[in-house]
């Protein structure tokens, strides 16, 4: 297992974190995993063996820090553990958001769930414009203060919130993010076009969640086909694609196919082993059903990809250019960054 650097921390994160999301198991999470503890147990021990350090939940996925926090004991000193606060779990006008009212206490009833005295990344679940940011990082200096976190990420973000807590931060000299969680896959690239210039220029770890875009690039899905039995249900994502985009789509997942044939292995390591190649990306969750899938999504740690199988990749799943990048890529490519080359490179 890689180990990376996250963001300008003095943290190592192995490059694949597990998601333990799928350990929830209740709700609306059902159709995701399940909340046998057992079967819980045994894929954290898989993750464990591989040399995985990161595990990944959130006060929102049902029951998955509790089911976390019963794994952990007696061996919380191995992982690093990150969990997120912005949604509510119970009723209340407070109960949701980014104030130090529903922080703070979102923050505590984290670390009674999952049994520990500390949290090493505490990542905030989304964006919450009626609370002033001066407000949140105040709240997050009085839990770093108090030895309950010790870094603190974004998650959800937009390019200029990410920022603007950046920028109050430096001017309260307070906290600052060291990493942000979002989409990233071969099938979402949405990220390159703000976020991750963003991430260069300002050096923040990326942690890519749904790097297999719920499934969609796990080889179960293919051109004129029904979705498999067991999948989740319909194709992940169908309901918001344009004409371009799901040709875009398709060709990946053939170029996809076809490497994971030379190769021998399965799409979804290929898939993943591609959103590792990118630029600031400090590690991506990855989360499984089952022990089956696990095991397939771990092969990534091992698969490097050639720079003739990622120009592939690239050329087939390359998404249009959005304004003002178009506009500066036809007018002011004789002076780009090397943030601005992380998006604008490959249309040079």
């Amino acid at each position: 297992m890689e180990y990376r650097q996250l963001g300008r921390s003095g943290l190592m994160v192995s490059a694949l974190s597990f998601g333990t999301m799928t350990l929830g198991g209740d709700g609306g999470f059902a159709k995701m995993g399940s909340s046998d503890r057992g079967a819980a147990m045994r894929q954290v021990d898989a993750c464990l063996d591989a040399g995985i350090n990161l595990l990944d939940t959130a006060d929102a996925y049902a029951q998955s820090e509790e089911v976390l926090g019963e794994i952990l004991q007696g061996r919380r000193a191995r992982w690093l553990v990150a969990t997120k606060a912005r949604f509510a779990r119970a009723p209340g006008v407070n109960a949701a958001g980014l104030s130090r009212h529903h922080l703070i206490e979102a923050c505590e009833d984290s670390l009674r769930r999952l049994r520990t005295d500390h949290i090493d990344l505490y990542q905030l679940h989304g964006w919450d414009g009626r609370t002033p940011v001066e407000e949140t990082l105040g709240a997050l200096d009085h839990l770093l203060a108090a030895g309950k976190i010790r870094y603190v990420g974004v998650s959800n973000f937009s390019a200029w919130h990410v920022m603007k807590m950046i920028g109050a931060a430096a001017a309260m000299r307070s906290v600052a993010p060291v990493a942000q969680q979002v989409h990233y896959s071969l099938a979402n690239r949405d990220i390159e076009q703000e976020l991750v210039p963003l991430a260069i220029d300002q050096g923040l770890g990326i942690l890519a969640w749904s790097p297999l875009s719920g499934g969609l690039l796990s080889g179960k899905y293919r051109q004129g086909e029904p979705a498999p039995a067991g999948a989740r249900g319909s194709i992940p994502g169908a309901d918001h694609w344009t004409a371009e985009s799901e040709a875009r789509i398709y060709r990946t997942i053939d170029e996809l196919a076809g490497i994971a044939t030379e190769r021998g292995v399965a799409a979804s390591a290929v898939a993943l082993a591609w959103v590792l190649a990118r630029p600031q990306v400090a590690s991506i969750i990855v989360g499984a059903r089952d022990e089956r899938q696990l095991t397939q999504n771990l092969a990534a740690a091992e698969l490097t990809l050639s720079a003739e199988e990622l120009d592939r990749l690239e050329r087939a799943s390359r998404p249009p250019l959005l304004y003002p990048y178009w506009h500066q890529l036809r007018h002011a490519s004789d002076r780009l960054a090397a943030a601005d080359l992380s998006l604008l490179g490959p249309y040079l």
